[in-house]
Protein backbone atom coordinates (compact mmCIF):
# COMPACT_ATOMS: atom_id res chain seq x y z
CA UNK A 1 0.00 0.00 0.00
CA UNK A 2 2.95 2.98 1.18
CA UNK A 3 4.97 1.97 -2.00
CA UNK A 4 1.61 2.22 -4.10
CA UNK A 5 0.90 5.48 -2.48
CA UNK A 6 5.08 6.35 -3.23
CA UNK A 7 5.01 5.97 -7.11
CA UNK A 8 1.87 7.59 -7.44
CA UNK A 9 3.65 11.00 -5.65
CA UNK A 10 6.68 10.46 -7.79
CA UNK A 11 4.08 10.38 -11.03
CA UNK A 12 2.58 13.16 -10.01
CA UNK A 13 5.90 14.76 -9.60
CA UNK A 14 7.17 13.93 -12.57
CA UNK A 15 3.94 15.41 -14.29
CA UNK A 16 4.89 18.36 -17.14
CA UNK A 17 3.26 21.26 -15.52
CA UNK A 18 5.53 20.10 -11.81
CA UNK A 19 8.62 20.92 -14.19
CA UNK A 20 6.60 24.55 -15.43
CA UNK A 21 5.60 25.26 -12.22
CA UNK A 22 9.18 25.04 -10.58
CA UNK A 23 10.51 27.20 -13.67
CA UNK A 24 7.15 29.93 -12.54
CA UNK A 25 8.46 29.49 -9.03
CA UNK A 26 12.23 30.65 -9.71
CA UNK A 27 10.82 33.90 -10.92
CA UNK A 28 8.53 34.90 -8.09
CA UNK A 29 11.61 36.18 -6.07
CA UNK A 30 12.60 38.56 -8.42
CA UNK A 31 8.91 39.28 -9.45
CA UNK A 32 8.16 40.11 -5.88
CA UNK A 33 11.04 42.60 -6.33
CA UNK A 34 10.00 44.12 -9.10
CA UNK A 35 6.70 44.84 -7.83
CA UNK A 36 7.67 46.39 -5.02
CA UNK A 37 10.03 48.60 -6.59
CA UNK A 38 9.16 49.15 -10.31
CA UNK A 39 11.42 50.06 -12.96
CA UNK A 40 13.70 51.44 -10.41
CA UNK A 41 14.83 48.09 -8.94
CA UNK A 42 18.95 47.89 -9.61
CA UNK A 43 20.82 47.22 -6.48
CA UNK A 44 22.87 50.11 -4.59
CA UNK A 45 25.12 50.49 -2.43
CA UNK A 46 25.86 48.29 0.93
CA UNK A 47 23.13 49.07 3.40
CA UNK A 48 20.50 49.96 1.20
CA UNK A 49 17.17 47.57 0.47
CA UNK A 50 18.35 45.87 -2.56
CA UNK A 51 22.44 44.32 -2.34
CA UNK A 52 24.19 43.37 -5.38
CA UNK A 53 24.02 40.05 -4.59
CA UNK A 54 20.38 39.83 -3.87
CA UNK A 55 20.06 41.07 -7.46
CA UNK A 56 22.05 38.76 -8.94
CA UNK A 57 20.42 35.86 -6.90
CA UNK A 58 17.16 36.88 -7.77
CA UNK A 59 17.63 38.21 -11.41
CA UNK A 60 19.65 34.72 -12.03
CA UNK A 61 17.06 32.35 -11.01
CA UNK A 62 14.53 34.52 -12.74
CA UNK A 63 16.54 34.20 -15.88
CA UNK A 64 16.90 30.54 -15.44
CA UNK A 65 13.38 29.92 -15.23
CA UNK A 66 12.02 32.06 -17.66
CA UNK A 67 14.68 30.08 -20.03
CA UNK A 68 13.30 26.90 -19.64
CA UNK A 69 9.73 28.80 -20.54
CA UNK A 70 11.34 29.68 -23.81
CA UNK A 71 12.94 26.71 -24.59
CA UNK A 72 9.87 24.98 -23.95
CA UNK A 73 7.47 27.94 -25.85
CA UNK A 74 10.07 27.32 -29.06
CA UNK A 75 10.04 23.39 -28.73
CA UNK A 76 6.10 23.49 -28.88
CA UNK A 77 5.56 25.66 -31.73
CA UNK A 78 7.49 23.07 -33.96
CA UNK A 79 4.20 21.55 -34.48
CA UNK A 80 2.84 24.62 -35.68
CA UNK A 81 5.66 26.98 -37.92
CA UNK A 82 8.77 25.99 -39.60
CA UNK A 83 11.62 24.96 -36.90
CA UNK A 84 14.04 27.54 -37.97
CA UNK A 85 11.45 30.16 -37.11
CA UNK A 86 10.82 29.26 -33.93
CA UNK A 87 14.25 28.81 -33.40
CA UNK A 88 14.91 32.67 -34.89
CA UNK A 89 12.15 33.89 -32.31
CA UNK A 90 13.86 31.85 -29.39
CA UNK A 91 17.10 33.66 -30.33
CA UNK A 92 15.56 37.05 -30.47
CA UNK A 93 13.93 37.30 -27.28
CA UNK A 94 16.88 35.08 -25.39
CA UNK A 95 19.21 38.14 -26.92
CA UNK A 96 16.73 40.92 -26.17
CA UNK A 97 18.41 42.15 -22.72
CA UNK A 98 21.97 42.73 -25.05
CA UNK A 99 19.42 44.91 -27.29
CA UNK A 100 18.26 47.17 -24.51
CA UNK A 101 21.72 47.76 -23.08
CA UNK A 102 23.11 49.11 -26.41
CA UNK A 103 20.33 50.73 -27.00
CA UNK A 104 20.61 52.48 -24.27
CA UNK A 105 24.08 53.49 -24.79
CA UNK A 106 23.50 54.27 -28.46
CA UNK A 107 20.84 57.04 -27.18
CA UNK A 108 23.11 58.44 -24.64
CA UNK A 109 26.05 59.02 -27.48
CA UNK A 110 22.95 60.63 -29.56
CA UNK A 111 21.84 62.76 -26.49
CA UNK A 112 25.25 63.93 -26.02
CA UNK A 113 26.77 62.08 -23.61
CA UNK A 114 30.61 61.56 -23.58
CA UNK A 115 31.89 58.13 -23.97
CA UNK A 116 28.57 56.26 -24.37
CA UNK A 117 28.84 55.83 -28.36
CA UNK A 118 32.62 53.65 -27.35
CA UNK A 119 30.78 51.82 -24.98
CA UNK A 120 27.73 51.06 -27.22
CA UNK A 121 30.23 49.46 -29.54
CA UNK A 122 32.17 48.07 -26.49
CA UNK A 123 29.34 46.21 -24.94
CA UNK A 124 27.68 45.08 -28.65
CA UNK A 125 31.34 43.53 -29.71
CA UNK A 126 32.00 41.85 -26.55
CA UNK A 127 28.27 40.06 -26.67
CA UNK A 128 29.06 39.21 -30.05
CA UNK A 129 32.81 37.41 -29.03
CA UNK A 130 31.30 36.17 -25.70
CA UNK A 131 28.49 34.12 -27.83
CA UNK A 132 31.06 32.23 -30.18
CA UNK A 133 33.91 32.02 -27.63
CA UNK A 134 32.04 30.95 -24.89
CA UNK A 135 28.91 30.02 -26.46
CA UNK A 136 29.56 28.25 -29.79
CA UNK A 137 33.09 26.79 -27.99
CA UNK A 138 31.15 25.70 -24.58
CA UNK A 139 28.37 23.96 -25.78
CA UNK A 140 30.37 21.97 -28.27
CA UNK A 141 32.44 20.66 -25.62
CA UNK A 142 29.58 20.10 -23.28
CA UNK A 143 27.77 18.16 -26.32
CA UNK A 144 30.69 15.76 -26.86
CA UNK A 145 30.90 15.28 -23.11
CA UNK A 146 27.59 15.03 -22.52
CA UNK A 147 27.61 12.23 -25.96
CA UNK A 148 30.04 10.07 -24.08
CA UNK A 149 27.20 9.12 -21.12
CA UNK A 150 24.16 9.04 -22.52
CA UNK A 151 24.56 9.42 -26.00
CA UNK A 152 24.20 11.68 -28.89
CA UNK A 153 23.87 10.88 -32.60
CA UNK A 154 24.70 14.00 -33.76
CA UNK A 155 28.65 13.14 -31.92
CA UNK A 156 31.16 11.14 -34.20
CA UNK A 157 33.84 9.99 -31.84
CA UNK A 158 37.00 9.37 -34.25
CA UNK A 159 40.26 8.73 -33.76
CA UNK A 160 43.05 10.61 -33.11
CA UNK A 161 43.79 13.42 -30.56
CA UNK A 162 40.53 15.40 -29.29
CA UNK A 163 38.85 14.23 -32.75
CA UNK A 164 35.50 13.78 -31.38
CA UNK A 165 32.98 15.90 -33.75
CA UNK A 166 29.79 17.69 -33.44
CA UNK A 167 28.00 17.23 -36.76
CA UNK A 168 25.23 19.35 -38.17
CA UNK A 169 22.52 19.12 -40.11
CA UNK A 170 22.91 20.53 -43.21
CA UNK A 171 19.69 22.75 -43.48
CA UNK A 172 21.83 24.92 -41.22
CA UNK A 173 23.57 26.26 -44.33
CA UNK A 174 21.03 29.13 -44.62
CA UNK A 175 21.72 30.45 -41.43
CA UNK A 176 25.28 30.07 -41.81
CA UNK A 177 25.89 32.22 -45.32
CA UNK A 178 24.12 34.94 -44.24
CA UNK A 179 26.01 35.35 -41.29
CA UNK A 180 28.83 34.80 -43.56
CA UNK A 181 27.47 37.89 -45.81
CA UNK A 182 26.82 39.97 -42.62
CA UNK A 183 30.05 39.77 -41.35
CA UNK A 184 31.94 40.09 -44.52
CA UNK A 185 29.86 43.68 -44.40
CA UNK A 186 31.24 44.56 -40.98
CA UNK A 187 34.77 44.59 -41.95
CA UNK A 188 33.81 47.56 -43.57
CA UNK A 189 31.48 49.42 -41.55
CA UNK A 190 34.31 51.28 -39.47
CA UNK A 191 35.61 52.51 -42.93
CA UNK A 192 33.38 55.00 -42.52
CA UNK A 193 34.21 56.33 -39.63
CA UNK A 194 30.50 55.68 -38.34
CA UNK A 195 28.37 53.44 -37.94
CA UNK A 196 25.15 54.79 -40.05
CA UNK A 197 22.18 54.40 -41.65
CA UNK A 198 23.81 52.81 -44.51
CA UNK A 199 25.22 50.28 -42.32
CA UNK A 200 21.37 49.78 -40.98
CA UNK A 201 19.67 49.38 -44.43
CA UNK A 202 22.50 46.46 -45.27
CA UNK A 203 22.59 45.12 -41.98
CA UNK A 204 18.44 44.90 -41.69
CA UNK A 205 18.16 43.96 -45.00
CA UNK A 206 19.88 41.21 -44.50
CA UNK A 207 18.02 40.12 -41.64
CA UNK A 208 14.68 40.71 -43.56
CA UNK A 209 15.64 38.72 -46.28
CA UNK A 210 16.83 35.63 -44.24
CA UNK A 211 13.38 35.91 -42.41
CA UNK A 212 11.04 35.91 -45.26
CA UNK A 213 12.87 32.90 -46.94
CA UNK A 214 12.89 30.75 -43.32
CA UNK A 215 9.10 31.46 -42.89
CA UNK A 216 7.93 30.41 -45.74
CA UNK A 217 9.60 26.93 -45.72
CA UNK A 218 7.92 23.77 -44.46
CA UNK A 219 6.14 23.04 -41.13
CA UNK A 220 8.69 20.13 -40.61
CA UNK A 221 7.28 16.91 -38.89
CA UNK A 222 8.66 18.17 -34.97
CA UNK A 223 11.55 16.00 -33.70
CA UNK A 224 9.89 13.57 -30.98
CA UNK A 225 9.58 15.11 -27.63
CA UNK A 226 9.09 14.40 -23.87
CA UNK A 227 7.83 16.11 -21.25
CA UNK A 228 6.59 19.45 -21.35
CA UNK A 229 6.94 20.08 -25.05
CA UNK A 230 5.68 17.02 -25.75
CA UNK A 231 2.58 18.32 -23.37
CA UNK A 232 1.48 21.21 -24.81
CA UNK A 233 1.74 19.59 -28.59
CA UNK A 234 -1.48 17.00 -27.39
CA UNK A 235 -3.53 19.97 -26.86
CA UNK A 236 -5.58 21.23 -29.98
CA UNK A 237 -4.09 23.90 -32.30
CA UNK A 238 -5.77 27.37 -30.32
CA UNK A 239 -4.94 26.32 -26.59
CA UNK A 240 -1.49 25.30 -28.30
CA UNK A 241 -0.92 28.32 -30.12
CA UNK A 242 -2.40 30.38 -26.60
CA UNK A 243 -0.08 28.69 -24.34
CA UNK A 244 3.59 29.07 -26.80
CA UNK A 245 2.40 32.92 -27.51
CA UNK A 246 1.74 33.18 -23.07
CA UNK A 247 4.88 30.94 -22.68
CA UNK A 248 7.10 33.31 -25.38
CA UNK A 249 5.66 36.81 -23.89
CA UNK A 250 5.88 36.27 -20.56
CA UNK A 251 9.71 34.69 -20.88
CA UNK A 252 10.85 37.58 -23.45
CA UNK A 253 9.52 40.36 -20.97
CA UNK A 254 10.69 38.46 -17.80
CA UNK A 255 14.29 37.89 -19.26
CA UNK A 256 14.20 41.61 -20.23
CA UNK A 257 13.73 43.35 -16.88
CA UNK A 258 15.53 40.64 -15.20
CA UNK A 259 18.61 41.30 -16.79
CA UNK A 260 19.56 44.32 -16.06
CA UNK A 261 19.54 44.20 -12.18
CA UNK A 262 20.98 41.03 -12.51
CA UNK A 263 24.31 42.88 -14.71
CA UNK A 264 24.38 45.75 -12.34
CA UNK A 265 24.63 43.63 -9.39
CA UNK A 266 27.82 41.75 -11.18
CA UNK A 267 29.29 45.08 -12.26
CA UNK A 268 29.19 46.46 -8.65
CA UNK A 269 30.49 43.17 -7.45
CA UNK A 270 32.85 43.33 -9.74
CA UNK A 271 33.86 47.40 -8.46
CA UNK A 272 34.03 45.96 -5.01
CA UNK A 273 36.63 43.48 -6.07
CA UNK A 274 38.67 46.07 -8.43
CA UNK A 275 37.55 45.27 -12.21
CA UNK A 276 37.95 47.89 -14.21
CA UNK A 277 34.29 49.43 -15.06
CA UNK A 278 35.01 49.90 -18.82
CA UNK A 279 35.89 46.36 -18.78
CA UNK A 280 32.98 44.66 -17.16
CA UNK A 281 30.76 47.26 -19.95
CA UNK A 282 32.29 45.08 -22.42
CA UNK A 283 32.95 41.46 -20.83
CA UNK A 284 30.55 41.05 -17.69
CA UNK A 285 27.37 43.01 -18.55
CA UNK A 286 27.21 41.04 -21.69
CA UNK A 287 28.00 37.76 -20.26
CA UNK A 288 24.82 38.17 -18.10
CA UNK A 289 22.77 39.21 -21.04
CA UNK A 290 23.88 36.20 -23.16
CA UNK A 291 22.92 33.67 -20.35
CA UNK A 292 19.40 33.08 -20.95
CA UNK A 293 20.57 31.82 -24.55
CA UNK A 294 23.66 29.69 -23.04
CA UNK A 295 20.86 28.01 -20.45
CA UNK A 296 18.62 27.46 -23.24
CA UNK A 297 21.28 25.86 -25.60
CA UNK A 298 22.23 24.00 -23.16
CA UNK A 299 18.55 22.71 -22.08
CA UNK A 300 18.57 21.21 -25.58
CA UNK A 301 21.56 19.46 -25.88
CA UNK A 302 20.85 17.86 -22.53
CA UNK A 303 17.50 16.14 -24.43
CA UNK A 304 20.08 15.36 -27.06
CA UNK A 305 18.73 17.92 -29.55
CA UNK A 306 22.27 19.23 -30.66
CA UNK A 307 21.36 20.39 -34.25
CA UNK A 308 18.45 22.94 -32.64
CA UNK A 309 20.93 24.09 -30.29
CA UNK A 310 23.56 24.93 -32.52
CA UNK A 311 20.45 26.69 -34.49
CA UNK A 312 19.54 28.83 -31.63
CA UNK A 313 23.62 29.85 -31.33
CA UNK A 314 24.04 30.62 -35.09
CA UNK A 315 20.52 32.36 -34.84
CA UNK A 316 21.20 34.26 -31.80
CA UNK A 317 24.66 35.17 -33.62
CA UNK A 318 23.15 36.20 -36.88
CA UNK A 319 20.29 38.16 -35.37
CA UNK A 320 23.01 40.15 -33.03
CA UNK A 321 25.33 40.86 -36.04
CA UNK A 322 22.68 42.14 -38.37
CA UNK A 323 19.58 44.00 -35.90
CA UNK A 324 21.97 44.86 -33.13
CA UNK A 325 24.52 46.93 -35.12
CA UNK A 326 21.72 47.91 -37.97
CA UNK A 327 19.69 49.42 -34.60
CA UNK A 328 22.43 51.32 -33.10
CA UNK A 329 22.21 53.94 -36.06
CA UNK A 330 18.41 54.13 -35.54
CA UNK A 331 18.38 54.96 -31.97
CA UNK A 332 21.37 57.51 -32.14
CA UNK A 333 19.44 59.47 -34.85
CA UNK A 334 15.90 59.13 -33.13
CA UNK A 335 18.22 60.79 -29.47
CA UNK A 336 20.00 63.40 -31.55
CA UNK A 337 17.13 64.20 -33.89
CA UNK A 338 18.94 64.40 -37.14
CA UNK A 339 19.81 61.19 -39.03
CA UNK A 340 23.52 60.69 -38.10
CA UNK A 341 26.07 57.78 -37.10
CA UNK A 342 27.07 56.23 -34.16
CA UNK A 343 31.03 57.35 -34.04
CA UNK A 344 33.79 55.29 -34.02
CA UNK A 345 37.72 56.12 -32.86
CA UNK A 346 40.93 54.15 -33.22
CA UNK A 347 39.95 51.37 -30.40
CA UNK A 348 36.23 50.88 -31.42
CA UNK A 349 38.07 50.02 -35.45
CA UNK A 350 39.65 47.56 -34.04
CA UNK A 351 36.95 45.84 -31.65
CA UNK A 352 35.13 45.72 -34.74
CA UNK A 353 37.67 44.16 -36.63
CA UNK A 354 38.67 41.36 -34.25
CA UNK A 355 34.48 40.36 -33.75
CA UNK A 356 34.60 40.29 -37.46
CA UNK A 357 37.55 37.89 -37.88
CA UNK A 358 36.46 35.70 -34.85
CA UNK A 359 33.39 35.68 -36.79
CA UNK A 360 35.09 34.46 -40.24
CA UNK A 361 37.12 31.91 -38.23
CA UNK A 362 34.13 30.35 -36.66
CA UNK A 363 31.89 30.11 -39.99
CA UNK A 364 35.27 28.74 -41.67
CA UNK A 365 35.07 25.82 -38.52
CA UNK A 366 31.44 25.48 -39.38
CA UNK A 367 31.69 25.68 -43.10
CA UNK A 368 31.71 21.67 -43.68
CA UNK A 369 28.68 21.15 -41.31
CA UNK A 370 30.96 20.05 -38.06
CA UNK A 371 33.17 21.47 -35.25
CA UNK A 372 35.48 19.33 -33.63
CA UNK A 373 37.13 19.21 -30.32
CA UNK A 374 39.92 20.91 -30.90
CA UNK A 375 38.30 23.56 -33.37
CA UNK A 376 36.13 24.39 -30.15
CA UNK A 377 39.26 24.64 -27.92
CA UNK A 378 41.09 26.68 -30.61
CA UNK A 379 37.73 29.00 -30.07
CA UNK A 380 38.03 29.44 -26.67
CA UNK A 381 41.73 29.31 -26.23
CA UNK A 382 42.49 32.49 -28.60
CA UNK A 383 39.24 34.23 -27.07
CA UNK A 384 39.96 33.72 -23.54
CA UNK A 385 43.88 34.40 -23.99
CA UNK A 386 42.97 37.77 -25.76
CA UNK A 387 40.81 39.20 -22.84
CA UNK A 388 42.77 38.10 -20.52
CA UNK A 389 46.27 39.86 -22.01
CA UNK A 390 43.51 42.76 -22.44
CA UNK A 391 42.70 42.49 -18.67
CA UNK A 392 46.45 42.43 -18.07
CA UNK A 393 47.86 45.48 -19.87
CA UNK A 394 44.72 47.60 -17.82
CA UNK A 395 45.67 46.47 -14.63
CA UNK A 396 49.43 47.13 -15.10
CA UNK A 397 49.69 50.08 -17.65
CA UNK A 398 48.84 53.83 -17.48
CA UNK A 399 45.40 54.68 -19.85
CA UNK A 400 47.17 56.37 -22.44
CA UNK A 401 49.79 53.11 -23.07
CA UNK A 402 47.40 50.42 -21.89
CA UNK A 403 44.95 52.11 -25.04
CA UNK A 404 47.92 51.78 -27.33
CA UNK A 405 48.86 48.25 -26.31
CA UNK A 406 45.29 46.67 -26.24
CA UNK A 407 44.68 48.12 -30.14
CA UNK A 408 48.11 46.59 -31.30
CA UNK A 409 46.51 43.55 -29.52
CA UNK A 410 43.25 43.66 -31.11
CA UNK A 411 45.10 44.12 -34.40
CA UNK A 412 47.01 40.77 -33.77
CA UNK A 413 44.05 38.76 -33.00
CA UNK A 414 42.77 39.73 -35.64
CA UNK A 415 45.30 39.32 -38.47
CA UNK A 416 45.38 35.50 -36.37
CA UNK A 417 41.51 34.64 -36.97
CA UNK A 418 41.28 35.71 -40.48
CA UNK A 419 44.51 33.41 -41.37
CA UNK A 420 42.87 30.66 -39.80
CA UNK A 421 39.20 31.42 -40.94
CA UNK A 422 40.68 31.68 -44.83
CA UNK A 423 42.60 28.40 -44.60
CA UNK A 424 39.79 26.90 -43.30
CA UNK A 425 38.04 28.05 -46.09
CA UNK A 426 40.18 26.40 -48.52
CA UNK A 427 40.06 23.28 -46.44
CA UNK A 428 36.76 23.22 -46.63
CA UNK A 429 35.99 24.67 -50.71
CA UNK A 430 33.79 21.71 -51.28
CA UNK A 431 31.37 22.29 -48.48
CA UNK A 432 31.14 25.98 -48.96
CA UNK A 433 30.17 24.82 -52.63
CA UNK A 434 27.43 23.14 -50.84
CA UNK A 435 26.53 26.13 -48.46
CA UNK A 436 26.60 28.51 -51.02
CA UNK A 437 24.26 26.03 -53.59
CA UNK A 438 21.69 24.95 -50.83
CA UNK A 439 21.14 29.14 -50.09
CA UNK A 440 20.33 29.56 -53.32
CA UNK A 441 17.94 26.95 -53.86
CA UNK A 442 16.23 27.44 -50.65
CA UNK A 443 15.97 31.50 -51.61
CA UNK A 444 14.46 30.70 -55.29
CA UNK A 445 12.82 28.12 -53.47
CA UNK A 446 10.73 30.74 -50.80
CA UNK A 447 10.38 33.45 -53.50
CA UNK A 448 8.88 31.70 -56.72
CA UNK A 449 5.08 30.14 -55.88
CA UNK A 450 5.67 27.01 -55.76
CA UNK A 451 5.95 24.27 -52.97
CA UNK A 452 9.59 24.67 -51.66
CA UNK A 453 11.79 21.12 -52.45
CA UNK A 454 14.69 21.07 -50.28
CA UNK A 455 18.14 20.19 -51.78
CA UNK A 456 19.41 17.09 -50.47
Amino acid sequence: MRASLGSTMFDRLRHPLVAVAAALLLTVPFLGLFVSHGLHLTPEPPGANITPAMAVLTGGAAILGASFLLAWAAETAEKDVPTAFAIAVLAVLAVAPEYAVDALYAWQAGSGQSGAAQLAIANMTGANRILIGIGWAGIALFTVYRAKHLGDEAVEHRSGFLADVVTLDHGIALEIVFLLAATAFAFFVPLGGTIGILDTVVLLGLYVLYIAIVIRGDVEEPEENVGVPAYFQAYSKVPRIAVVLFLFAFSGVLIYIAVHPFATGLERLGLQYGVPEFFMIQWLAPLASESPELIVVAYLVNKARSTAGFNALISSKLNQWTLLIGTLAIVFSIAAGHIGGLPIDEKQVAEIWITAAQSLFAIGILSNFEISVREAIGLLVLFASQVIAEFYVIQTMSAQAANEVSILILHGYTVVYVILGLALFVRHRESLRELLGRTATNAREAIGSGQPERAD
